[in-house]
């Protein structure tokens, strides 16, 4: 067995990485769930909130494949259609979906509480600002200039149909650090709602945080959040966080405005020569 010395880095945190949907907009990741549910639905197949959210994070083509694979869903399908679902329907089902989401998007741009606050405490600390979603660069084109007209701007915005694939391979957050500029990656912090964003994070080598309450985890908008019993809002919360844990994060916050305080202790962690 042969090894290899590695200078470990230990200097300054560099950039942030951050997912859109249930991260920086759209509290509770709304849009897509909506999309999903609704592109099912015009195809006499009924799908519940909870099954759309599941494979949530990946690319929207693979994410509705994922569902097509579900045992209930293949099942509700074979119902409806006398017939297993297959690649046919697959293209058809994401070539009607892209147009759903499309016209919801611009419904769910609002930024989740803290958002602008974080990232002004991001810019005071001299970092970049890169994001990656499951959405593909038409969908951002209607996204991002909403974003915009609420104060938020990324240095660089990158897709899942600009890389060779989407979550959870790490080439999302590959090319948002070139597009930045910024290296090595163990300087880079990763947030983001589901657990394909942490095991996103993790395979681009880069530290990785995950969200709960205002994103897929949790699964609720801010007036169903507003509404949860007490009792209801933690269990959710404890099961999300352990979720979140068990998938390798890091760490693990409520929301955006919580990733600020956090900093200081990767930045900690990265001066003693840890690595993510």
């Amino acid at each position: 067995m042969s090894f290899a010395f590695q200078k470990p880095y230990k200097g300054p945190l560099r950039a942030v990485v951050l997912d859109w949907a249930g991260t920086v907009v759209d509290f509770g990741s709304v849009a897509p769930v909506a999309a999903f549910v609704e592109t099912f639905r015009r195809r006499g197949v009924a799908v519940t909130a909870e099954r759309a959210r599941g494979p949530m994070g990946t690319p929207k083509k693979v994410h509705i494949g994922l569902m097509l694979k579900m045992d209930e869903v293949a099942r509700e399908w074979e119902r409806v259609h006398a017939r297993r679902p297959d690649q046919a329907d697959l293209d058809s089902l994401y070539q009607e979906f892209e147009p759903i989401q499309k016209a919801l998007l611009p419904q769910y741009a609002d930024l989740i509480p803290g958002t602008l606050e974080a990232v002004a405490a991001f810019r005071r600390r001299g970092l970049k600002i890169g994001t990656t979603t499951g959405y593909t660069a038409s969908m951002m084109a209607i996204l991002a200039p909403e974003a915009r007209k609420r104060g938020f701007e990324p240095d660089a915005i990158v897709t899942a149909d600009q890389v060779p694939s989407g979550r959870p391979h790490p080439w999302m957050c590959v090319a948002a650090a070139m597009r930045m500029q910024v290296y090595p990656m163990q300087a880079i912090v990763k947030v983001g709602d589901t657990l394909a964003d942490i095991e996103e994070g993790l395979n681009a080598g880069m530290w990785s945080v995950g969200v709960v309450e205002t994103g897929n985890e949790m699964g609720c908008s801010w007036p169903e959040f507003r509404e949860l019993p007490i009792r209801v809002r933690e269990d959710r919360r404890a099961k999300a966080f352990r979720k979140m844990q068990l998938a390798g994060a890091h760490a693990v916050v409520d929301s955006i405005a919580q990733v600020p305080a956090l900093l200081d202790e990767i930045a900690a962690r990265v001066a003693r020569g840890e690595r993510p």
